[in-house]
């Protein structure tokens, strides 16, 4: 393999992957023994896995800068033909399903195989392939849209994440100016956003229409792959996070506030732990990518063999710049086994978070994709996805002097305070999904009020002292997951609540927790997510008292700390 800057990019013909998809699908129709249906299937395998690579390079390269024209259309090309391989795919999986050798893929691959198989046949079909063409679209012009803003801050041009640093300031009036100016460039691109908005449900409920389904949250839970649990589930888990959690952190928020010598905390105060600031990173992207070497090389035998291979290769862009898409995220080259890590450094914490949170993902693609033969099983849904990488975070905790200092403690606080106090955001997050779908004809000023009232409820603190843009709803188009990912972020509870198990018994018996984290990384998805939890010992989120069993150790050792 070649360095991540010189892998090579064709772009592929379509059309004849098509015609080379069809004779796939013909050829196991034709197929009279489970050996060679079988070969046939595994040939088909590597042409996804050919068209997934390029496609997963071209989208990277894309994300890098979304001003390079090259990627741009090249984006545009994959995004209105790749779907045109639905009815092929879509015929083979049916012949899989309801073929004569379904018994022998079933214990070939396990009984999950064939769940996942159905569950895509239930998603994918050739009538809403103009609908998948737009909505990447859409997606593509979001991406744009948030990208490419910028704002002058004390002669800095800063991008959303150039103004974290100064949120974190220990000058309050630096913070609420810098909060000011974040809130101001979405305001100016507020009508753009609830118009890409307004598209993206029309195009989505269109797509639910046209399957079938009363509504798309039906089909998002399909899309999403989750299989064990529907919306009543996780309305019950919100529940049991307003009810647990949201008091902790509403407390958390109180001693924060005297901590910080203030008499309540506004919004703008919320992202600094202490007084004298939050422990920062000691050094830059280099420094810090040598000692995640040097961690990982300590934590387990594994965990150095894959971060080796990552920075041989240079398997990461970590700095912010403009015109570089938002946020953080992993990926992966299949046909090169190789994960990518993708973020946005400014300086604070964050970027210790990004090389131990998607450097978990990246650890599970690496094992997945070299222990398990078929794609489909290699990665799980996002709900485990999340604990690959949350348990990651917590298992490198005694490696923080090498990022901090002498501050390690302080950022190990502030880490776990973090952990508890976002997933009430995240539950408001998921119920704003809800009831955007449940009725998705709300007007742009509709969905505001409708996020104002449920922040309330899940985060009762939050104060935007009189930012009119914020106190009337407009915090909910920072998050990227709402446009590009629907449903997915209550997943980040679900996994926090799993990570928080991990984390009880690390501090027991380190060498067990690492074990079963290791188990569950190497497993992928060959499970589904019930099976995978009772796999591994942990228990499901859903059951009764389990959020309040997860957290009572946490919420005890944050109130009980000398901060």
């Amino acid at each position: 393999m070649q360095k991540f800057s010189e892998l090579p990019y064709t772009r592929p013909d379509i059309a004849a992957a098509v015609e080379e998809y069809k004779r796939y699908s013909e050829a196991f129709k034709a197929a009279k023994t489970f050996e060679k249906a079988k070969k046939v299937f595994l040939d088909a395998e590597k042409l996804d896995t050919h068209l997934s690579t390029i496609a997963s390079l071209c989208s990277i390269r894309n994300t890098m800068n979304t001003t390079d024209e090259f990627y741009e259309a090249e984006m545009a090309y994959l995004n209105e033909n790749l779907p045109n391989l639905i009815p092929a795919e879509k015929a083979m999986k049916e012949d899989i399903v309801n073929g004569p050798f379904r018994a022998d893929f079933e214990k070939e691959y396990g009984a999950h195989f064939i769940a996942v198989l159905e569950n895509d046949l239930k998603t994918q079909d050739e009538r809403i392939i103009p609908e998948l063409v737009k909505e990447s679209e859409l997606s593509v012009e979001y991406s744009k849209a948030a990208a490419s803003c910028k704002v002058d801050f004390h002669g800095e041009t800063c991008n959303f994440y150039g103004l974290l640093k100064h949120m974190e300031s220990t000058d309050r009036e630096e913070r609420k100016e810098a909060f000011e100016k974040w809130a101001n460039l979405y305001e100016g691109v507020s009508d753009k956003l609830d118009e890409l908005y307004d598209k993206l449900i029309e195009v989505r409920v269109e797509m639910a229409k046209k399957l079938g389904y009363d509504n798309y949250t039906e089909l998002a839970y399909r899309n999403m792959g989750r299989l064990d649990y529907t919306p009543e589930h996780v309305e019950k888990f919100r529940e049991q996070i307003r009810t647990v959690i949201t008091p902790a952190v509403d407390r958390m928020r109180k001693a924060q506030a005297k901590r910080l010598g203030l008499d309540s905390v506004k919004y703008y105060d919320e992202s600094l732990t202490f007084a004298g600031g939050n422990a920062d990173p000691i050094g830059g992207k280099d420094y810090m990518v040598g000692q995640a070497t040097e961690m990982y090389g300590a934590l387990s035998p594994e965990t150095k063999e894959f971060f080796d291979f990552m920075t041989k290769y240079e398997l990461f862009d970590l700095e912010t710049r403009p015109g570089k898409h938002l946020g953080g995220y992993c990926t992966s080259l299949p046909e090169y086994k190789a994960p990518f890590i993708f973020s946005n450094f400014n300086g604070t914490s964050a970027d210790v978070d990004v090389l131990t949170h998607e450097a978990g993902h990246a650890f599970q693609a690496y094992l997945g994709e070299r222990l398990i033969p078929i794609g489909v099983l290699q990665g799980s849904t996002s709900e485990v996805c999340e604990i690959h990488s949350m348990s990651m975070e917590f298992f490198t905790y005694p490696w923080m002097d090498k990022f901090f200092g002498d501050r390690a403690d302080e950022y190990r606080y502030a880490h776990l305070c973090d952990a508890l106090a976002v997933i009430p955001y995240m539950a408001c997050v998921d119920e704003f999904q809800h009831e955007v779908y449940k009725n998705p004809k709300m007007t742009a000023k509709e969905r505001r009020g409708v996020w104002r009232s449920i922040e309330k409820k899940y985060m009762p603190w939050r104060d935007y002292a009189g930012n009119a843009f914020l106190e009337n709803g407009g915090f909910w188009m920072q998050k990227q997951h709402i446009f590009l990912y629907p449903f997915y972020y209550i997943d980040y509870a679900l996994a926090q609540i799993c990570t928080f198990f991990f984390y009880d018994e690390m501090k027991k018996d380190r060498e067990s927790a690492w074990a079963r984290y290791l188990k569950l990384c190497k497993a992928g998805g060959t499970l589904g997510y019930f099976d995978l939890l009772h796999y591994v010992g942990i228990p499901v989120p859903f059951e009764d008292g389990a959020v309040e069993k997860a957290v009572r150790g946490v919420i005890e050792e944050i109130e009980s700390a000398k901060y």
